[in-house]
C-alpha cells in the first residue's frame, strides 16, 4: 500500500477533538467553535446565525456539526443560510471534522461549525 501525506498549504485541519473542545493548529477551543481555511475561533452555538451569515462569499458550504450524533438543523438556521447562498450539511461533529479536513486538502472553500462532542455542551 502507497500512502501520500496530505498537504494543507496555509490552512489549518481539524487536529483532534474531545469532550468539549477541538485542537486546531496546535490550540485548543474550548466549546462551540467556528473554523475556517483562514481561522478558527469560538462560535456562540445555533443562535449565532451573525457569525455563520459572515461567511457568505467567502466559503461555499458550511458543516454542521451538531455534537456526537446528527440531529436536525433547527429551520430557520438552515433557511438563513441558504437564502445567503451557503450550502448547509449537518452532520455529527466527527464527521464535519473529517470531511471538512479531506475538502480543505483538496482547496475547497469551506468552513465547519461545529458544537463539541460532550464535556462542555
Amino acid at each position: 500500500m502507497r500512502l501520500t501525506e496530505i498537504s494543507y498549504g496555509e490552512a489549518q485541519p481539524v487536529e483532534g477533538y474531545g469532550p468539549g473542545f477541538f485542537r486546531i493548529g496546535g490550540r485548543v477551543l474550548q466549546g462551540a467553535a467556528i473554523i475556517t481555511p483562514w481561522d478558527a475561533g469560538p462560535w456562540g452555538g445555533l443562535e449565532d446565525t451573525a457569525a455563520l451569515l459572515a461567511l457568505a462569499g467567502e466559503v461555499d458550504v458550511i458543516f454542521l456539526g451538531m455534537g456526537a450524533d446528527i440531529a436536525h438543523a433547527p429551520a430557520s438556521l438552515r433557511a438563513e443560510l441558504e437564502a445567503a447562498g451557503l450550502g448547509v450539511e449537518v452532520m455529527s461533529s466527527p464527521a464535519a471534522c473529517r470531511t471538512y479536513n479531506v475538502l480543505l486538502s483538496e482547496g475547497r472553500r469551506i468552513a465547519i461549525a461545529v458544537l463539541p462532542v460532550g464535556g462542555a455542551e
